[in-house]
């Protein structure tokens, strides 16, 4: 969660601009209270309605260094915010806590903030202002269409890249290209494999098995349109004498680029078809030839952070990398690791780990704060990686690392069968033709990342509230409906977002439209808290929330005609209630930009 002194850089945030008041009052009872102290001071949601709308620990905090008994500074500070004029009742509970209840007015104010901001600007945060944050995901091998393993991992680093730039971030989003390895020679050969049936060299695939030097790992059918270009634009000039393979001298490096840039160029498609686009794609065979490993390794040796060992083996499986032989190895161990690592082998060769760190001292460079989205099953790599950056830059860039769990794929209760098309998985085109981006984004985003995910194909296209895209979108869908038939009777000048937020919405005092005033107003606390640990999922709930507020009161308008939004008769109250429901879309597209998901006007 923020804290206090986080939080307090929102402007639009309710609970920030209380914690600010409930400061400057403790500063006026007690003025010599540490800075510290005051820093750790909360105003939160009480979580009983009936005890008001918000609650401090700030007298149990300063208790001690005032020297007082909780409840005696509990009552001085619920006295003094008494006097505020944004504060109905001010009430001392438990040991030393204070409820705050505040006027109705204050729920009634965030209408016209809402309107005035847009849904580009409410909400919008302080909190990250002058940090540059670097959000790297999806990452994935360039040695096939992406797949379903890989989607969770996109939509939750988009939509946490963009959660971090509503909270103030300047955030960069960054793919990094593994090209250099075993796996990228796999794919040259497996390309070539193609190639030689593009030109009617029909070599069989275990055949060919034996011949490439790890085997023929990819066969399937998206390396033959890769086939086909090679013997178009070279016809058989790769191919060796007696329609042979030829030496990897004649074609190695060209199969090899050909395949790459096909391959990734098909990734940036599927994930444009998904809505992301990514600021910087870098290159690990171009991190490799600038000697920015190298460069890495040579600054932890300055530091004496490098010395040669050999480790004990680790337990259960072996890890490839791991040698019983005498290594160079980085004390990890002094940054908070488990163990040290080894950077170089015994045969002077990088290890994977050391060519990491390489790739993220470059991003340190030009980052005060690195997350990568990874698998679930990359949570050892964290605390390594933390430690090298922490080594690296003194402390001044921070590691963090979001680990996604895998996603299960049904459709009438059964796991849908694989690709065939891809040969061995469920591509992200698949999923996308079957239920749309939209509501793939929205689905992947109603779980905590590491939380293991079941996505129903049944649910995905069902026009209920089963699936939540369209219930979020249902809501606004009805908004703007409601809008529309607004600027029917009254004109569209009369119903303007602008001059909405100039209404008087003090006859906004049912029940039913303050509980959808208090979630509007919550959307900001949302906002960083959700930046601050990094969890989107958390804007995806609150938007099915504020949804569900909306169908309530508009449920409640069909059985209480004095709560409808349009009467004629009484038109204050209907510009007011207009005034509302433009607030309500606003907020649910400001939640809805942060997923990255389209706002619809009408479902058809």
């Amino acid at each position: 969660m923020p804290t206090s002194s986080e939080i307090s850089k929102a402007s639009d945030c309710l609970f920030s601009q209380m914690l600010e008041k409930v400061v400057n009052c403790l500063e006026s009872i007690e003025p010599t209270l540490p800075k510290e102290i005051l820093g750790r001071i909360e105003v939160t949601p009480t979580r009983d309605p009936a005890h008001g709308d918000m609650a401090t620990n700030a007298a149990l905090l300063v208790a001690k260094p005032a020297r007082c008994k909780p409840r005696d500074i509990a009552e001085k500070l619920a006295h003094a915010l008494r006097d505020i004029p944004e504060i109905e009742k001010a009430e001392i509970a438990g040991p030393g806590f204070v409820n705050l209840t505040l006027k109705v007015s204050v729920w009634q104010n965030v209408v016209s903030n809402i309107l005035l901001k847009g849904d580009k600007d409410y909400g919008r945060s302080r909190l990250g202002q002058g940090k540059r944050a670097n959000v790297e995901y999806v990452s994935a091998n360039p040695t096939g269409p992406m797949h379903v393993g890989h989607c969770r991992g996109a939509v939750v680093g988009d939509a946490l890249a963009n959660l971090l730039s509503k909270a103030g971030y300047e955030v960069t989003k960054e793919y990094y290209i593994n090209d250099a390895g075993t796996q990228v020679i796999a794919l040259t050969w497996a390309t070539y494999w193609r190639y030689l049936q593009a030109i009617n060299i029909d070599i069989p695939a275990e055949d060919f098995d034996k011949l490439a030097p790890n085997g023929l790992q990819y066969q399937g059918d998206y390396l033959i349109p890769v086939g086909k270009f090679l013997a178009d634009k070279f016809g058989r000039s790769l191919a060796g004498d007696n329609n042979g393979v030829g030496p990897e001298s004649l074609w190695f490096e060209t199969v090899r680029q050909t395949a790459l840039d096909h391959m990734m160029m098909a990734i940036k498609e599927d994930l444009a078809a998904l809505g992301i686009h990514h600021d910087i794609f870098s290159s690990e065979a171009s991190v490799l030839a600038e000697g920015d490993v190298d460069k890495a390794i040579t600054k932890l040796q300055d530091k004496g952070l490098l010395y040669e060992g050999v480790l004990e083996p680790p337990k259960g499986k072996l890890p490839d990398d791991w040698e019983a032989r005498p290594q160079t190895l980085f004390r990890s161990t002094d940054f908070g690791d488990d163990t040290d690592r080894a950077l170089r082998k015994a045969d002077g060769t990088n290890t994977y780990f050391a060519n990491d760190i390489g790739f993220h001292a470059c991003k340190a460079q030009r980052s005060d704060l690195l997350i990568d989205v990874l698998g679930a099953d990359h949570g050892g790599y964290v605390s390594r990686m933390k430690a090298a950056i922490s080594a690296l830059t003194d402390g001044k860039t921070e590691f963090e690392a979001v680990l996604c769990q895998i996603v299960r794929v049904v459709k009438d209760g059964e796991p849908v069968r694989m690709s065939k098309r891809a040969g061995t998985f469920i591509t992200l085109r698949d999923l996308l033709d079957e239920v749309g981006r939209d509501a793939v984004r929205f689905i992947m985003l109603t779980r905590k990342a590491d939380a293991q995910m079941e996505f129903d194909l049944n649910a995905a296209v069902a026009q209920t509230r089963d699936n939540p895209v369209f219930y979020v979108n249902y809501a606004h869908a009805r908004c703007c409906s409601v809008l529309r038939h607004g600027i029917e009777i009254y004109g569209q000048e009369r119903v303007s977002e602008k001059a909405l937020s100039q209404i008087d919405v003090s006859s906004l005092t049912a029940p039913e439209e303050i509980a959808v005033l208090r979630r509007l107003a919550a959307l900001p606390r949302q906002i960083e808290a959700a930046a601050s640990v990094r969890e989107p999922h958390r804007i995806a709930t609150y938007s099915i929330d504020l949804a569900s507020d909306f169908h309530a009161l508009w449920n409640r308008g069909r059985e209480n005609a004095s709560l409808r939004f349009i009467q004629e008769d009484a038109p204050e109250q209907t510009f007011a209630r207009l005034a509302l429901v433009a607030a309500i879309a606003i907020t649910i597209r400001a939640g809805l930009n942060i997923l990255g998901v389209q706002a619809l006007e009408e479902l058809r």
